[in-house]
């Protein structure tokens, strides 16, 4: 599946070191900028604005500069950016300084994440067909070693797939601060495990089949960090985790472009075609198994899945919930539709 640069001096242990180190940094790093509003800050406000000036200056003929490289980490950092003033933006009463309004409290703001991530597959599944169409046989494109097939359509299809099944658009909630947490995460109940793995699976297919040379960083580290604190440490805060990760190795990879295209940190795709086939074809089963769950619960709840929480009867939905201040709307009666 992978190949080191050993053309560089690179060994199974120094790759495998160096997977390490991003994967632990990607983790560390998200947990400075959730638990912290100035860490937040900080990182998706004075950092890109400071690493701007050297991408078009100093950098700029190191850096990337097409479309889908800056409008990539733009776009994540637009969406930390935004998760931040969910979490945390509310009007006081200047007088006694009571909250008057929160705006994690208006229903409409809460398209705005889900929207977002949307808009984030739909952009990868566009590249994904693109590169299907060219008929590439192992060619340069853009930068990059590509090779095109069946593996591109059917991968796309699986986004698509993964898009739809994003589900419980309005039900999320902000977490309550407690002694242990006070990060004010921004909980998403109805996006569970088999969503969030089915997805992962998606996305690795994605950056195997389109950046081929960074999957080993962008694909196995960068999407294991915030499965890992989604499962741990920031239960049912996915999406955000997600973000800023995303957000600051789009920034590092944007900055240091030679650490992920040259050296002995270089890890390139074998460029097998049974691989690409068998990775692109497990991305869709998965996400076909979560379209077919969503569809039977629809049917047998009768709910809308995308207004209403659909998953409430399950346990995981129901824990992440009581993590978080009240919602919007109350999702609490498991069969009643819109």
């Amino acid at each position: 599946m992978f190949t080191f640069n050993y053309a560089e001096g690179a060994t199974i242990f120094s790759a495998w070191g160096m997977w390490l180190i991003v994967f632990v940094a990607l983790f560390l790093f998200n947990e400075f900028s959730r638990r912290s509003k100035i860490g937040a800050l900080i990182s998706f406000i004075i950092l890109p604005a400071f690493l701007s000036v050297l991408w078009f200056t100093v950098l700029k003929e190191k850096t990337y500069t097409d479309w889908f490289h800056l409008a990539k980490v733009y776009s994540a950092i637009a969406g930390c950016i935004v998760f931040w003033f969910i979490r945390h933006y509310e009007k006081k009463d200047k007088v006694t300084g009571e909250v008057r309004w929160r705006l994690s409290e208006k229903k409409l703001v809460l398209i705005f994440p889900p929207l977002i991530l949307a808009i984030n597959i739909i952009e990868a599944i566009t590249r994904d067909f693109q590169i299907g169409n060219l008929g590439l046989m192992k060619e340069l494109f853009e930068g990059e070693i590509m090779m095109s097939g069946l593996w591109n359509y059917m991968n796309g299809i699986a986004g698509i797939l993964s898009t739809i099944t994003i589900t419980g658009w309005f039900g999320i909630v902000i977490r309550k601060k407690t002694k242990k947490d006070k990060s004010m995460d921004m909980l998403w109940p109805d996006m569970l495990w088999f969503w969030i793995i089915a997805y992962s699976l998606w996305n690795f297919a994605y950056t195997y089949n389109c950046l081929p040379g960074h999957s080993w960083y962008c694909g196995f580290a960068l999407l294991l960090a915030p499965i890992l604190c989604a499962f741990t440490l920031g239960k049912g805060a996915w999406l955000q985790h997600r973000a800023h990760t995303l957000a600051i190795w789009c920034m590092f990879a944007q900055s240091f472009p030679n650490f992920l295209d040259q050296g002995k940190y270089q890890v390139m795709s074998t460029y097998n075609p049974s691989i690409y086939f068998a990775v692109s074809f497990i991305a869709l089963i998965a996400n076909i198994a979560v379209f077919a769950y969503m569809v039977y619960k629809v049917v047998t709840t009768k709910r809308n899945p995308y207004l209403r929480e659909l998953y409430i009867d399950l346990s995981g939905c129901q824990e992440v919930k009581s993590f978080g201040k009240s919602s919007i709307l109350d999702f609490t009666t498991p069969h009643q539709s819109i």
